[in-house]
């Protein structure tokens, strides 16, 4: 089956750091990866540049097996390729309605914003994600983590998103909310939506990934499946850098 997104062999370097070195990675459509590793392995910088951040030095990018040039977030955006980051960005002086279409508001006549037709769009996408907010005329400043979360990933779905890429999406958040960040991710993948999960927390990521990317110093350290492999193995990969023999998916 041709996988909904590959990189193959990408490279990145800033000055003398090797950032990324010959990485390849796959996804499948529906599927949750777990991208790890501490600090400086290269996770963060592999992922900007799928969604368009920046430029890979050399490699390729394929989608659906077509290969794609991304120079900016706009080619990624274009290729159904959205990123939610740990801070979110949403703009909590404004209402949820208004975060789900921020920059790419519907005009109406005379080109003022046509508010009826975006709020109708919002509901539409939150049904789709089975999604429960309060009035969409709320603040997002009242919203607690789980339901900004929750909106921001709506936003990224709102312009159908094919990828989705997720730093830290349970940060901060408390057991309920996690829980409830984590139905929602089960319910984008059997939507066929392909999901990347960045994350130095194995507990979360074992519960929701279905395999597992495993970098360190920019390198690829291994491709795992989650059911093959125990927490400790995969922390082994983390820190030593060492793939547990017979393991590798």
């Amino acid at each position: 089956m041709t996988a909904l997104v590959e990189l193959r062999n990408i490279v990145k370097t800033f000055g003398g750091v090797h950032a990324v070195e010959n990485v390849s990675i796959d996804l499948a459509a529906g599927e949750v990866l777990g991208l790890l590793g501490h600090n400086g392995a290269g996770k963060s910088t592999l992922v900007k540049i799928l969604s368009g951040v920046f430029p890979a030095d050399s490699g390729d990018i394929l989608i659906k097996g077509q290969s794609v040039t991304i120079r900016s977030t706009r080619d990624a955006k274009a290729l159904g390729i959205e990123t939610i980051y740990q801070t979110l960005a949403l703009s909590e002086n404004l209402d949820c309605v208004a975060n789900l279409f921020l920059g790419r508001e519907i005009a109406g006549w005379h080109g003022f914003m046509n508010d009826e037709a975006m709020e109708k769009k919002a509901d539409a996408t939150l049904n789709r994600l089975r999604l429960r907010l309060p009035l969409l005329s709320k603040l997002v400043s009242s919203l607690s983590g789980g339901q900004r979360q929750a909106v921001a990933i709506a936003r990224a779905i709102q312009f159908n998103a094919r990828v989705l890429i997720m730093d830290e999406p349970t940060a901060a958040l408390g057991p309920e909310e996690t829980q409830n960040v984590a139905t929602l991710i089960a319910e984008l993948s059997n939507q066929g939506i392909g999901i990347i999960l960045i994350s130095h927390d194995i507990h979360d990521i074992f519960g929701l990934a279905s395999r597992l990317v495993v970098m360190k110093n920019g390198r690829l350290v291994g491709t795992v499946n989650t059911g093959d492999v125990t927490k400790d193995e995969v922390l082994a990969m983390i820190i030593a850098g060492k793939v547990p023999e017979a393991r590798q998916a």
